[in-house]
Parts: C-alpha cells; sequence; structure tokens
C-alpha cells in the first residue's frame, strides 16, 4: 500500500503543551499535514467526521473518556491508523501494551520536557507514514484457529545441537504478530532472540505480557545472559543486542551503538552477529511485518552462511515493508502466512533433533 499524498493527521491529547510539542515536532515534514487538534475523544468524534484524517496520534490518559475505551469504539464503528502517545511509567506501558491489543497500530512515548522536536519528530513522522501505509488488523481467529498448529504446544522436541537458534525480528504490527506466534510454540524450543522495534521502557512490559501468554519462558534480555532451550529473549527498547559463541552456549550482550536504519535495537544488528559467531547452519531467522528495511541484509547474510530464512507474505503484514525487501533481495528462502511461521520454527528445531541424532 502507498501512503496518501499528504497524510493528514489529528492530535489527540488533553494538555495543551503536548499537542503544541507533537504539532511543532511535525511542522513542515514532508508529506504530513496536521489538520487538526482535539482535547477529548469527544472533540476528536467530531473531527473525525468533519476532517476526515488519515492518522490519529491519540493520548491514553484524558478526561470524560479514556484513550483505550475511545480506541475501540474507534475500532469498531470507523476504524482508522492510531499512534498511541504512552508516559514511560510501568503503569503506562502496560496501557500502551493493551493499545496495541485493542488496533492501535504503533505506540509512542507521550511528550515531556525531555521530548525532541527534531529527533521525536523524526521517529514520530516515520510512525505516520507507516501507520498511513499500513493494512487493517487482520482477524486472528482467521489465522491461527482452525489450522492444526495449536496442538503443537505439546509436541515433544528433545535437545539438539546447543547451537540451534530461531532469531526474530519485526517492527510495525509485530507485537501482535509475536504473540500470534508465541503462543503456538512448545515450551522446548531451541533459544529465541527477538529484535521488536520498540520504544525504550516498553519492551519490559511486552516481554511480562508475552510471558503470561506463552509456553515458553520470555524475558527482556539481559546483558551477558544465556541463550537457553525454551526461552525467548527480547532486545531492550534502545540497545542493541548481539549474539555471542562462547565455545558451549550463545550468550547476548547488549549496547547503545549507533542507530542501524534509524533502529536501536537493529534487526540487522542480530543477525548479522550470528553470522560472525559462526551460527549462520544451525540458525532460522525470520522477518515478519514492519516499515523498513531493517533485517534484510541481516537474513541475506544469514542465508549464505547456511541459515533457513522466512519472510511473512504480505496478505498477513499490518505492514510489508521489512520482509518485502528481504524477498526483493533474495534473502527469504520461504515466504509464508503468519499462521504457518509457527510451524516453520517446530520443523526448525526437529531438523536440529534429527541431525543430532544422526551426529
Amino acid at each position: 500500500m502507498k501512503p496518501p499524498r499528504l497524510i493528514r493527521t489529528l492530535v489527540v491529547d488533553d494538555s495543551a503543551l503536548a499537542r503544541k510539542m507533537i504539532t511543532d515536532s511535525l511542522a513542515n515534514r514532508p508529506g504530513i499535514e496536521i489538520v487538526g487538534t482535539a482535547v477529548d475523544p469527544y472533540v476528536a468524534r467530531d473531527k473525525i467526521l468533519a476532517l476526515k484524517p488519515d492518522v490519529i496520534t491519540l493520548d491514553i490518559e484524558m478526561p470524560r473518556m479514556d484513550g483505550i475505551t475511545f480506541l475501540k469504539i474507534l475500532m469498531k464503528h470507523k476504524p482508522l491508523p492510531v499512534i498511541v502517545m504512552s508516559s514511560l511509567t510501568p503503569e503506562g506501558s502496560d496501557r500502551a501494551l493493551e493499545a496495541l491489543e485493542a488496533g492501535a497500530v504503533d505506540v509512542m512515548h507521550k511528550p515531556r520536557g525531555s521530548f525532541s522536536a527534531s529527533a521525536d519528530g523524526t521517529v514520530l513522522a516515520e510512525k505516520i507514514v507507516a501507520a498511513a501505509m499500513s493494512r487493517p488488523r487482520w482477524i486472528a481467529e482467521n489465522l491461527v484457529g482452525n489450522n492444526g498448529i495449536g496442538a503443537s504446544r505439546n509436541a515433544g522436541i528433545s535437545p539438539g545441537n546447543p547451537r540451534d537458534l530461531i532469531l526474530i525480528g519485526a517492527s510495525t504490527g509485530g507485537t501482535e504478530a509475536l504473540k500470534e506466534v508465541l503462543m503456538q510454540l512448545p515450551a522446548t524450543l531451541p533459544g529465541i532472540c527477538i529484535v521488536q522495534h520498540i520504544p525504550a521502557h516498553f519492551s519490559k512490559a511486552f516481554a511480562n505480557r508475552l510471558n503470561q501468554l506463552s509456553a515458553l519462558e520470555v524475558k527482556e534480555a539481559r546483558s551477558g545472559e544465556e541463550v537457553t532451550r525454551g526461552k525467548v529473549l527480547i532486545a531492550p527498547g534502545g540497545q542493541h543486542m548481539v549474539l555471542r559463541w562462547t565455545g558451549s552456549n550463545h550468550v547476548v550482550q547488549l549496547n547503545e551503538g549507533p542507530t542501524v536504519h534509524h533502529q536501536r535495537p537493529a534487526v540487522d544488528v542480530m543477525f548479522d552477529s550470528a553470522v560472525r559467531a559462526g551460527s549462520g547452519p544451525h540458525t532460522l531467522a525470520i522477518l515478519l511485518t514492519g516499515m523498513g528495511i531493517d533485517g534484510a541484509a541481516g537474513m541475506l547474510a544469514l542465508r549464505k552462511a547456511g541459515a533457513s530464512t522466512v519472510a511473512q507474505n504480505e496478505a498477513t503484514c499490518v505492514v510489508f515493508g521489512m520482509p518485502k525487501e528481504a524477498i526483493r533481495i533474495g534473502a527469504a528462502r520461504h515466504v509464508a502466512p503468519l499462521h504457518q511461521i509457527p510451524q516453520l520454527m517446530i520443523n526448525h528445531a526437529r531438523s536440529g533433533m534429527a541431525a543430532a541424532a544422526a551426529a
């Protein structure tokens, strides 16, 4: 999908200061027009009808009606791409994840004193473009219900090679896609490392939410942590995640190096580190929905190093950006709808088990 020639954006926030900071940060951004602001959902409802915005930025905590209640009503009666602006508190992070589950396309920290019109405005502008290009959220039960994958949670997968890895990269739409994938997996898979483009402070709540829903142990990664069977490590927002082989197991190291493709964490950083660790032949690399090109070059390097590689197909992506680029450059060996990806992960684990038995 292509974004509109001019992306009409409505800013909904009860704080006059926040509205000003958001509109100032987007001033003169190519392709973006602020068509109006609203102090609460009731005013926003009228302005949506009158101004016909393409994208909405939405505060969560507002008087008269909170943002999540409004979001649910909006998704039911007049679905529009919504970027949620959330506080950096633990409660704010939980509410942001609830908003993503309710249909928001992306989340960003709410403007405050440290909000930068240049840096933060660039990030917000990129999120608005991605939101304008997004397709409506697919109906989850059509993708993961009647395909037999759910039974695989109880599938027996005994240990294989300790080098076996599953690496996943995702961006816009990825939080819900990852939830759908991880909920279908057994607890005995090889170690999984995930880079999801997510703001700092939100990744811990995201990992905790997935841990409640998955048979696997899901946690925010810590530097020096081992990648072990049955564990899922999610890169913290604002930090790259690098894999190293110690001679007996993989460990992750975190750093705040320069952004790659305007991202930190970046998928390419993780994928490239697996190549350098010599783990290509034992790796399954997956690119899910997301804006941009992050992960495509790293996936190509992994494929050349012997990895199995999978890109999510266009029909089930919220934004067909990262997978599309991987397909374009020949990095993806397989292209699959979201509901088939858990089974591909299970098949990878079983092939590693078979190879270990043959050895």
